[in-house]
């Protein structure tokens, strides 16, 4: 299935990196966060905070229910809560949301830092595994680190697409079975998508309901009760990429409440889904030619000439492939598609740690050699697989309105692939209007007026969330203070160094911000 917008995730640059070569050192994407000299959890200081705030009207049952943690994983817990489907409804149905602890390793937590590593759908459950990967001791000692999956994903009430594995039908699992569209969906086959997406997911799901109420707000209510329930009168959290939106939206919601966040890889929540699509795709664009340019620094490089020479051959190079798929040598294996290297070339720009290892596919293949670029597809496929891509599609439909018509969705399409050749995508509203769970609220800037300082962090080279989404976000927040990172791939603390970790980790643990525009080079 083809995703409409691509997904803006922390968690896959960790997983790829670390399938790549067996630990993030070794792969070129240095661990520097367990390298911080940021002091320990000796002088880390909570959140000044005398009561624990008001619980909502006709939400104490959910407020006050008991966590029941039980070990899993060796050294983490895990537990299950309950939630209301419809917090204007919440004495109908309810939804389960799966939680995963890694207790501090001090013993002596200051409170409860939540995660989510973007998306939307990524699953907070598993990216606490690569948080005790990442993250710099300093932080795994000063915190329980939980990380949760929100509604619709993953091990809580989740949307669900395909018949469960049980039926005798499997996820698709192989790099060629699960990527994007290589020269962009027509209208007609973008309603069709999502009609048929939208039949199975119905199918499927239960409760149906589910599909209209996974929007952002009601994960940040659940998160609300999640801060509650962990004892905490105001919020810790770290969100990567998507996870900015939510984090932003919970700040909007409760603004009293907030305590430290940080919002690593942010999103600007006021522009439109088309909008976003657009500079996202141009984003990507952008991250071609610093991967060409890099490249091109190096003596062994396949790409010649200059810049833009080196990105035309690319350009030429999918082109061909949609026409003439290069076969894997020596095996029975099915050719490699433009589609195939347009997804995996994605998947690379989040890390740039392993690229040298894709300027190596690219120089196989010009020999006529695709098994190297199989072998990063696989290595970087995408790490939803199964239902991911449809509960990303389903969240962000919820959370935009349909926005234009038919005229100018066909405008906007022609417009994206002109501006952005390879990564354009278009028909991001008529395959939500198909799609038929869609939201009616209008996008805003969120300012979150009267909420704690809140910390933006933005990486100048990240494909996936450009940067000047960074700077609007923290510009859009009252209280948004802004760090940069110079260096390209997706989001910065725990893969950027010294500088970013112990300016956060200083923040989180202590309150201590650092200059609105400070930035960390290295």
């Amino acid at each position: 299935m083809a995703k409409r917008v691509r997904a803006i995730s922390r968690f896959g640059a960790v997983a790829m990196a670390i399938s790549l070569a067996g630990g993030l050192v070794a792969c070129g994407t240095s661990n520097k966060a367990e390298q911080s000299t940021t002091p320990t959890r000796a002088d880390a200081t909570p959140v000044e905070a005398t009561q624990m705030p008001e619980t909502p009207k006709g939400l104490e049952d959910f407020y006050n229910q008991d966590v029941k943690w039980k070990e899993c994983d060796k050294e983490y817990q895990c537990a299950t809560v309950k939630a209301p489907l419809d917090y204007d409804n919440p004495d109908g149905a309810k939804v389960d949301i799966a939680l995963k602890k890694l207790p501090a390793s001090s013993g002596k937590p200051i409170g409860t830092l939540f995660l989510n590593p973007g998306g939307p759908g990524g699953s907070g459950v598993e990216f606490v595994v690569a948080a005790k990967l990442t993250f710099s001791p300093a932080l795994l000692s000063g915190f329980d680190i939980v990380g949760f999956d929100p509604r619709g994903v993953g091990d809580s009430t989740s949307i669900k697409c395909q018949p469960d594995n049980e039926s005798g039908e499997s996820k698709e699992t192989d790099a060629t079975a699960n990527v994007e569209s290589g020269s962009g969906s027509t209208a007609e086959e973008t309603e069709k998508e999502a009609a048929d997406i939208a039949a199975q997911c119905e199918r499927h799901t239960r409760p149906a309901e589910l599909l209209d109420h996974v929007d952002t707000v009601s994960v940040a209510k659940d998160l609300d009760m999640l801060r509650a329930l962990a004892g905490d009168p105001q919020l810790y959290y770290l969100g990567f990429s998507y996870g900015t939106l939510l984090g932003a939206t919970y700040a909007e919601l409760f603004p009293g409440n907030v305590g430290r966040l940080v919002l690593d890889g942010a999103a600007d929540p006021s522009i439109s889904l088309a909008k976003r699509v657009e500079e996202q795709a141009l984003s990507f664009e952008k991250a071609l030619e610093t991967f060409v340019a890099t490249c091109q620094e190096r003596e062994d490089c396949p790409f010649s000439g200059n810049v833009e020479q080196g990105v035309q051959e690319v350009r030429n190079f999918l082109d061909e492939l949609n026409d003439n798929p290069l076969p894997v040598n020596g095996k029975d294996d099915a050719p490699v598609t433009s589609a195939e290297v347009k997804s995996m070339l994605q998947n690379a720009f989040y890390e740039d740690g392993i690229w040298p290892d894709v300027f190596t596919a690219f120089k196989k293949a010009w020999e006529g050699d695709a098994s190297k670029l199989r072998e990063m597809s696989k290595l970087l496929a995408d790490q939803a697989g199964g239902d991911g891509d449809a509960v990303q599609n389903a969240i962000d439909c919820k959370d935009y309105p349909i926005e234009g018509n038919r005229e100018e969705w066909d405008k906007q399409a022609e417009e994206i692939k002109q501006k952005a050749p390879v990564f354009g995508k278009g028909y991001t509203d008529l395959y939500c209007q198909t799609w038929g769970h869609h939201g009616t609220k209008e996008r805003t800037e969120i300012k979150a007026k009267g909420a704690a300082p809140i910390l933006v962090v933005g990486t100048t080279g990240d494909p996936a969330t450009p940067y000047h989404w960074s700077e609007a976000m923290a510009k859009q927040l009252e209280s948004g203070v802004l760090l940069t990172w110079e260096g390209n791939g997706h989001t910065a603390y725990g893969r950027s160094g010294e500088c970013v970790t112990s300016t956060v980790d200083d923040y989180l643990l202590r309150g201590n911000l650092p200059e609105n525009g400070k930035v960390c080079t290295g």
